[in-house]
């Protein structure tokens, strides 16, 4: 087994002789480009990937190998897989030559290969490179061709940067001097995902809510960071395909995850502090500034270096954990507490904060002038109640959600209805002293 440890881009039609060149000057071995083929099997019932396991045949000039890919993580365009690589005499898969640990419990493979079937292809000729950066080899695949599942395809234009030996943080600088002219954007979706969407008939993906941080029950705050930046970068992805798709409201779901990154860097700024992300919150500020400004294109935007490099930096601060640089003591064992009880402290102050800010029957001004403030805090209870029953949580934030729609809509006139309503729910949290 090994643990593929890669980075994928997709690459902007108009720049793709620009990359290719690129990456030529960047020196090292250059492969000619190859023809692949890559079946993928499953059963019909989706099993395999019911259990995290992609499954494919490779044939390139006569030689054929079988490839497994266990459920892995994905952070921004980072993907880290563990994968086995088997060599075939032939077109035929043979699932028998996998460990068997790969399977659930009791799993028969006799009956399962039985049971597998084609169910998309990839069909692309891959040019490669391997690359010397700083302590790490890098292997960089320029990929041109389609997936195809029945007579659904889909266009295949993309680069992917895998570690054959070294570390991370070499691995995502390389990729910072490739992004650094644009014509790349992170890509969240693997061929394999996107084969298998096309499989079940390529239905429209829809917008989704932003989800509650559900950390570990015994997370700690430092976890509970992790987990908040993963989620939020995870949403931007997401909405940054079905903005490219044609989905215009994506682009709020795309400000809203920005706003939660925000405001985890407000939320944590008592042990994380401000010089660790101000260059952060500067690029994120720019790329709002772009995404709302009024003639904002995705096809332009997603594919701009400066949207890319923030991306970027968001990815490489999380992997690399980047804070840590920059704490005392003091701020490492605060990181290193309770999740939850750091979540009820701030719980109460939010909640606080609302009940002064809202507290009294206000002007239509001072409404507008609270506003950002309330956002902000709606982002924080996101943050922050993940251990509460869902239910009494979302009725909180709905709560306050109407009010932030009524002070946005003024001429529905029910803006103090919503106010109290608000303000005299009360806090689902335990109450824990601020000391």
């Amino acid at each position: 087994m090994s643990e593929e440890i890669e980075i994928k881009f997709i690459v902007h039609p108009d720049a793709v002789s620009a990359i290719a060149g690129r990456v030529s000057a960047c020196g090292g071995s250059h492969t000619d480009p190859q023809h692949l083929i890559n079946i993928y099997y499953d059963t019909a019932g989706l099993e395999l990937r019911q259990h995290g396991v992609g499954l494919r045949v490779r044939g390139n000039n006569d030689r054929y190998e079988m490839t497994a890919k266990t459920a892995g993580t994905i952070v921004g365009g980072l993907h880290q897989h563990p994968e086995y690589n088997i060599p075939l005499a032939g077109p035929e898969i043979d699932i028998a030559l996998l460990p068997a640990d790969i399977w659930p419990p009791g799993t028969d493979v006799t009956t399962l290969q039985r049971r597998l079937e084609p169910l998309f292809r990839t069909d692309y000729r891959r040019e490669k490179w391997v690359v010397t950066y700083g302590e790490s080899e890098i292997e960089v695949a320029f990929d041109q061709g389609e997936v195809a599942a029945g007579d659904l395809r889909e266009t295949i234009c993309e680069l992917e940067m895998e570690i054959l030996r070294g570390n991370v943080a070499d691995l995502l600088a390389f990729a910072g001097t490739l992004c650094a002219d644009g014509g790349l954007r992170q890509g969240g979706l693997s061929k394999a995902a996107r084969g298998y969407h096309l499989a079940a008939g390529n239905e429209p993906r829809e917008i989704s809510a932003l989800p509650l941080l559900r950390p570990a029950p015994k997370a700690t705050v430092e976890e509970g960071l992790t987990d908040a930046l993963s989620l939020a970068l995870a949403h931007w992805q997401y909405h940054e395909e079905l903005w490219l798709l044609g989905t215009p409201l994506a682009r709020e779901s795309i400000l809203s995850a920005i706003m939660l990154i925000r405001e985890t860097f407000v939320v944590m700024g008592n042990m994380i502090p401000r010089k660790a992300t101000n260059m952060l919150r500067a690029q994120l500020a720019e790329v709002t500034d772009r995404i709302q400004a009024p003639d904002s294109n995705p096809r332009d935007l997603c594919y701009d270096a400066v949207y890319l490099q923030c991306r970027l930096a968001l990815t490489r601060w999380l992997i690399l954990s980047g804070w840590r640089d920059n704490l005392d003591d003091k701020a490492r064992r605060k990181l290193d507490g309770s999740f939850k009880r750091f979540a009820d402290i701030m719980l109460s102050r939010c909640a606080a904060e609302l009940k002064v800010a809202f507290g009294r029957v206000m002007s239509h001004e001072e409404y507008q002038q609270q506003l950002p403030r309330l956002e902000r805090r709606i982002m924080a209870f996101h943050l922050l109640s993940g251990a509460y029953p869902v239910k009494k949580v979302l009725s909180y934030i709905l709560h306050w959600q109407a009010l932030q729609q009524a002070i946005i809509l003024p001429a529905t006139n029910n803006l103090e209805f919503m106010r109290r309503q608000a303000l005299t729910q009360p806090g689902f949290w335990r109450s824990v002293s601020n000391r």
